[in-house]
């Protein structure tokens, strides 16, 4: 399984979205408590389910890791975690997630330069406040000390988005070649 972390506008949603699309990765969905979107598909986007049973779930430890954002609960399955998944968690979801030791499991970290990130972030849309609640939050929470485990570091300031996607493919395989021959 591939763990993809980064601040936000690191890239890690648009590398994911590639790796899924031309490489032979599958998204692992996650769960939610949170009401589904118009645009939303469940079991695609998310599985959207209520909080009795995401508690349920929880208790019944099928949790990888969970998170609460906005009073919104969150959690990634244990079921399902194998090869050419791809996961994006926030830093106290990756350290979770390397608590359980998972064999096969590569904890990718995206750096990039923060002016890069603030225009990636205005260019969406984003507010300048949104902007900056972001930053200041992210300075908070991406700290690379705050992580437990790292494998790699891939820097996504310089690269096209097609180019991270081909060298994070070329880092799993090449991370899960020597993984089995030293087993």
């Amino acid at each position: 399984m591939l763990v993809l972390i980064g601040a936000s506008a690191s890239g890690k949603t648009e590398i994911a979205k590639i790796l899924i699309a031309n490489y032979k990765f599958r998204k692992m969905v996650t769960y939610t408590t949170r009401e589904i979107r118009d645009d939303e598909i469940d079991g695609v986007d998310y599985h959207f389910i209520t909080e009795k049973t995401f508690f349920k779930k929880k208790n019944k430890k099928e949790f990888l890791e969970t998170a609460v954002y906005h009073d919104t609960y969150y959690g990634s399955p244990i079921e399902g975690t194998d090869f050419y998944k791809v996961i994006i968690v926030e830093p106290k979801g990756a350290n979770s997630i390397y608590k359980k030791k998972i064999p096969n499991i590569v904890f990718i970290y995206l750096e990039t330069d923060e002016l890069i990130r603030r225009v990636r972030m205005l260019n969406r849309g984003d507010s300048l406040s949104d902007v900056e609640t972001r930053f200041k939050e992210d300075r908070k929470h991406f700290k690379k000390s705050r992580f437990k485990h790292l494998d790699y570091i891939v820097n996504t300031s310089k690269n096209t988005l097609e180019e991270l996607a081909e060298i994070i493919n070329n880092i799993y395989l090449a991370h899960l070649s020597i993984a089995l021959i030293s087993k």
